[in-house]
């Protein structure tokens, strides 16, 4: 596997996949090992990985599932980036990246066809007075300068298929919004978890499931996740899902 400047790479060893970073451009964090183990993952059938950046969610759920995997990307060099990581593991007949602006995904994937969409996407407004990273690929990534969340969840519900599962990782301080927006576009919020850096902090990551067309009672709120023990060192959870121990 031939390496680009400035890339490595690393393995999630409690799936065994190896995947190619690099810190100038994307590294995955533990949003993306969160989002890849919160849903249940269809056995067979479609899935897609919006705002797939260097590939890893959809990396880390091939091994659970024999399903078709579509990942959408619109910065060139992290679509590179996940192409030659699903090579590096021998994935090429499941997952599929296509270079892409998230609106335009519907022009490579039929509507109303998945059983499953997944997404990491930016987690800050676009907004004027918002201070964002100087590095163009980390503020694509992490702002929303070139897609919304409104757009993300639009986008998913034309994907996803009735009673399709959809599956996302974000911010607790735009929780409300989330509800919304996913009410707005016929995904009905089933299953929320606060994930917390240690206990007595604020939650920081917010992972969340819902169903589209699906009824709106049966709302759970599952228990919540600890990033880290007051030792300061990983949760017994967290190592198993980082680890597998």
């Amino acid at each position: 596997m031939c390496l680009k400047e400035n890339e490595r790479i690393d393995q999630l060893f409690a799936d065994g996949i190896k995947i190619i970073q690099s810190p100038k451009v994307f590294s995955f964090s533990l949003d993306a090992v969160l989002l890849a183990n919160f849903p249940k993952i269809p056995k067979k059938g479609k899935i897609v990985d919006l705002c797939a950046g260097n590939g890893a969610v959809g990396l880390f759920i091939a091994k659970k599932t024999k399903s078709k995997i579509y990942q959408i990307e619109l910065q060139e060099k992290l679509a590179d980036m996940a192409q030659r990581s699903v090579a590096l593991n021998h994935l090429e007949k499941q997952i599929e990246v296509f270079p892409l602006d998230l609106k335009d995904s519907l022009n490579r994937i039929a509507s109303d066809s998945c059983d499953l969409v997944l997404c990491n996407p930016p987690y800050f407004k676009g907004l004027p007075t918002n201070r964002k990273n100087p590095n163009p690929y980390y503020a694509i990534a992490r702002h929303e300068t070139h897609t919304d969340l409104d757009e993300v969840l639009f986008t998913s519900s034309k994907l996803l298929k009735m009673n399709g599962h959809f599956a996302m990782v974000h911010r607790p301080d735009r929780f409300l919004e989330i509800i919304d927006l996913m009410k707005k576009n016929r995904l009905a919020p089933k299953r929320i978890q606060f994930v917390y850096p240690k206990p007595e902090k604020d939650a920081n990551i917010l992972l969340i499931e819902g169903i589209k067309d699906g009824k709106l009672d049966g709302f759970k709120v599952l228990p919540p996740m600890f990033t880290y023990d007051t030792a300061g060192n990983y949760s017994l959870e967290t190592s198993r899902l980082l680890y597998g121990q």
